[in-house]
């Protein structure tokens, strides 16, 4: 897949803007581009110009002046991508953008496919394909937890805590494979207690791995908040309170909401994602039906259910909300539940003393005043184990890798059980080389043109 041609792609959002840059990187790029470039000040060509050096000029088409530009020069093997790299800063008219790519691709470029200036950083061993991942995951990025996940993995966080490991199995790998043209003299290259003790130190840090996806998931993902209850208890009320605006109509009719609204919302970095939902009762209206229907739909795909009752029109009769939180725990044994008493400033001391009472989990709630809505919020957060994240752990987002560590994982607990078993050594290098492959496929050690190109496709183009 290695290819020195020049690629070409616009590396800003397409459209108008006040600036925009192009990206061109090949061995011929910065020649190429001396031959459409005239600088303002220097008699010198762009070729030699230091590298990491930006120049004032005018593009040239037909000898005319197309815009006035700053061209950033690296050379290789100090570029992104490990070849020559020129970044042309245009004025953002998309006419000057798509005017300067032409004059390029006449001039021998080619339009770059998604993602192949990453593909070359990591070809060209810049990056290994973990931190090539992160690159995608950094762009992506929409709140603080998902930024810092991704950059700590880019800057190797998790690549060099897998090289690690996997070149102590490969030290102890080829002494066991040394032992074996040795078969006839009976010799042991590989101590085998040191080997037992790094098999559990590599099983422990895989299980802590593997189980850091949990929380990195939540973290890329978001987590989805479906909001239930029966009509006109407040649950689109609630929305347009955590999101501070009005997203939901909220109606004294009861039966106002008819499909799930869904919006997301950034709690201390963690993006969750709440969805209104029609309220849940028995009704002959097709439609409400449709709407309530859909509701249990956003349960089953929700992993936190906040149910909502009206506590003014309850609190005489909590044995009814007992009843409806019951049948919700049982229905969704394993999700978070958050019981929400609205409305309490309908109550005087003596109601709000006997829903405490009765109910000890509930939390206290007015949305209409917007009265415990900060509390909700850090209830909601405290729900996400997020200690990893505050202590810069590595964490796993990607499922490629959480799928590599779990056939990893097994692959050494072979090993362990053949240790324990006395299996001899050519036996259990056959589980090491196994457990070795899995660990390559996430550094990109070992890769295939499909793994490649199915990664790199969801890239952006300039990138």
């Amino acid at each position: 897949m290695i290819s020195d041609d020049c690629i070409i792609a616009l590396a800003t959002a397409s459209g108008s803007g006040a600036i925009a840059v192009i990206r061109i990187s090949g061995k011929d790029a910065i020649t190429m581009c001396d031959k459409h470039f005239k600088s303002v000040k220097s008699q010198k060509s762009l070729s030699e110009q230091n590298t990491h050096t930006i120049h004032l000029g005018h593009i040239l088409k037909d000898g005319k002046d197309l815009d006035e530009v700053l061209v950033s020069v690296f050379k290789n093997p100090k570029s992104y991508t490990g070849e020559n790299v020129v970044e042309i800063s245009c004025h953002g008219s998309s006419f000057i953008q798509q005017e300067i790519i032409q004059l390029f691709l006449r001039a021998g470029c080619r339009v770059a496919n998604p993602g192949e200036f990453t593909l070359r950083a990591f070809l060209n061993g810049k990056l290994d394909l973990s931190q090539a991942e992160a690159v995608a995951d950094l762009i992506a990025s929409d709140n603080e937890a998902s930024h810092q996940v991704a950059m700590q993995q880019m800057r190797g966080g998790f690549s060099n805590e897998i090289k690690a490991l996997r070149d102590e199995l490969l030290n102890f790998a080829s002494l066991i494979e040394l032992e074996l043209d040795f078969a006839e003299e009976d010799v042991e290259f590989a101590n085998r207690d040191q080997f037992k003790n790094l098999i559990q130190r590599i099983i422990k840090v895989l299980k802590h791995l593997i189980d850091s996806f949990a929380i990195g998931n939540v973290i890329k993902n978001g987590i989805p908040v479906a909001i239930v209850g029966e009509p006109n208890v407040g649950k689109s009320t609630l929305l347009n309170a955590l999101l501070n605006e009005d997203k939901a109509i909220v109606s004294e009719i009861a039966g106002t909401t008819r499909d799930a609204i869904e919006d997301e919302l950034n709690i201390g970095g963690i993006g969750f994602r709440f969805i209104d939902t029609a309220g849940i009762r028995d009704t002959k209206d097709v439609i409400e039906s449709i709407g309530i229907k859909k509701t249990f739909e956003k349960i089953d795909q929700s992993q936190v259910v906040i149910y909502l009752f009206d506590c003014s029109k309850s609190v005489e009769n909590l044995d009814q909300v007992k009843i409806e939180i019951e049948k919700i725990k049982n229905k969704n044994p394993q999700k978070p539940l958050v019981i929400i008493a609205n409305k309490i400033d309908k109550l005087d001391a003596i109601q709000l003393a006997k829903l405490t009472t009765e109910i000890p989990s509930v939390h206290l709630l007015s949305a209409k005043t917007g009265f415990g809505v900060e509390q909700l919020t850090n209830a909601l957060l405290n729900l996400i184990n997020t200690g990893a994240l505050r202590n810069n752990e590595t964490i796993i987002t990607n499922s490629r890798h959480y799928d590599a560590l779990l056939k990893a994982l097994e692959e050494i607990q072979k090993v362990q059980h053949g240790m324990d078993s006395e299996l001899s050594g050519d036996l259990l290098a056959i589980d090491i080389r196994q457990a070795l492959y899995h660990f390559g496929e996430i550094t990109g050690e070992i890769t295939s043109d499909d793994l490649l190109g199915n990664i790199f496709a969801n890239f952006c183009i300039g990138k």
